[in-house]
């Protein structure tokens, strides 16, 4: 069966949204990698590398942002469990290529349903709280490739991004669970 004719499982036989229910399903562990960047003004890269951002250290609101987002991930997106226990680290470097910032947030848990929403919802919110930690100086800038580059457990097993570069359109690989 391909993609296109399988049930949707978040509807009812009513066609009405419903949570899944992943009560039978095997635990296992669960890993997912998800980034992305905002680039900005040269001097607003300047600014935040320098800590003359008012609003304060930028880097480090944004990491601990990150990490509060992800565990409220089922909170936030509608039909996503709420999975207590969830492993989150949040990653965000200046790279003065862009110049900007990246982020690469990770979630792992023992559990039923997977991390990716986790990953990604921790990635977008770090960058979005750079934005407005530093939006007085650059209302220009622009958040970009936000994207799941990994994932591993559960029935679908692993997959990796082909490419994990932001500038790039990459092709998908699906891995069989091992």
């Amino acid at each position: 069966m391909d993609e296109s004719s399988k049930p949707l499982t978040h509807l009812d036989p009513r066609g009405h949204p419903r949570m899944v229910d992943v009560s039978g399903k095997k635990e296992s562990v669960r890993n997912a990698v998800a980034e992305g960047a905002v680039r900005m003004a040269e001097g607003t890269f300047q600014a935040i590398r320098d800590g003359e951002i008012s609003k304060g250290e930028v880097l480090q609101v944004a990491r601990l942002a990150g990490i509060q987002a992800g565990k409220r991930t089922g909170e936030l997106i509608p039909l996503c469990h709420l999975l207590p226990g969830t492993s989150l680290a949040v990653d965000v470097e200046l790279d003065p290529a862009l110049p900007g910032v990246r982020v690469r947030a990770s979630a792992t848990l023992a559990g039923q349903t997977g991390v990716e929403m986790e990953a990604l919802t921790a990635a977008a919110v770090a960058l979005l709280t750079v934005y407005d930690m530093a939006k007085s100086m650059d209302r220009g800038m622009v958040l970009e490739g936000i994207q799941l580059v990994s994932k591993e457990g559960g029935q679908s097993g692993k997959w990796t991004r082909e490419s994990e570069a932001l500038d790039a359109d990459p092709p998908f690989r699906s891995e069989e669970p091992t």
